[in-house]
């Protein structure tokens, strides 16, 4: 099966392209970055180098292709409209896979990405999913993965400032966790089964309280006291503002973080949790947050 894969090597797409290749796939990676082409080419991989915001690319790419692998990469430089980033690249996306005809997709979503409003950057998520829903000639897989554990890289500085980890959710309430490796283990998965018109799949690797987050990063940085303190949105956002955020990604930050902490954002996953967590748990990737505190 001829594959693309979108990320270039990034969290998900490099272990995701390890995987595929070598269940005998053919694997090309897009990357906007001509640095990336010669790795990509040692993994075995045909490097598309180019741009998600351009259409021509995109077509030129999917053409011929068997099963499309869609994210959306973070931009920072598309900090104040993050939103409307993706969906002008899942506009693209659409356009590309109607004139090729691509006949499966697997979309890298998120949960909460059923909501139309009040989940901050996930928004975005939830406008490509309408997005792709509209191809009615097409295999669509909505991944939904959990919050990521290298979110928790974001609590450095405010641990290192204050001795706590501050945010307006956590403390006593359970947060769904994901690693990287678990959802490309699921999506790779999900590419050796039939296509569904449409299907979706939660992923997620553990569930934990903010306290016992605290607790198991503590220890392992050296804190075994580390508190989680529940602050206000107020609160939330100042901290972001002060730790250099714009203004716009701190305001969807908080609104992310407070559907989190209400339930909200999650509700929908609780009601579909798959039967089976990933590999990947709390207590394995402590020590690459240690990693990063020491180096940080």
């Amino acid at each position: 099966m001829h594959i693309i894969v979108t990320g270039s090597l990034g969290h998900v797409s490099r272990p995701l392209t390890h995987i595929l290749l070598g269940s005998g796939h053919a694997v090309t990676v897009i990357s906007s970055s001509e640095s990336r082409r010669a790795e990509i080419e040692e993994l075995g991989a045909t490097p598309a180098i180019g741009a998600l915001d351009d259409p021509a690319f995109l077509t030129d790419t999917l053409t011929g292709a068997d099963l499309l692998y869609a994210m959306v990469p973070p931009d920072m430089r598309r900090a104040s409209d993050l939103v409307e980033f993706y969906r002008e690249v899942g506009e693209n996306y659409a356009r590309a896979i109607r004139e090729t005809g691509v006949p499966r997709v697997i979309y890298l979503s998120s949960f909460g990405a059923e909501l139309n409003h009040g989940t901050g950057n996930i928004l975005g998520a939830h406008h490509v999913e309408e997005t792709l829903r509209g191809l009615t000639e097409t295999d669509v897989t909505f991944i939904r993965p959990t919050s990521f554990y290298y979110n928790f890289l974001g609590f450095i500085g405010s641990i290192k400032s204050t001795g706590k980890i501050l945010a307006n959710y956590g403390g006593p309430n359970k947060i769904p966790l994901v690693a990287p490796r678990d959802i490309a283990e699921a999506i790779a998965q999900e590419v050796d089964r039939p296509g569904q018109h449409r299907k979706i799949r939660y992923v997620y690797s553990d569930e934990r309280t903010g306290d016992e987050v605290a607790r198991v990063l503590g220890t392992a940085i050296g804190k075994p006291d580390l508190e989680w303190v529940v602050v206000s949105d107020a609160e939330m956002k100042q901290g972001l503002l002060g730790a250099g955020l714009p203004g716009a990604l701190a305001d969807n930050l908080t609104e992310l973080y407070a559907s989190i902490h209400s339930g909200r954002l999650g509700r929908d996953f609780q009601a579909n949790k798959p039967a089976e967590a990933g590999s990947v748990k709390l207590e394995d990737y402590a020590p690459e947050f240690a990693a990063a505190y020491r180096h940080g």
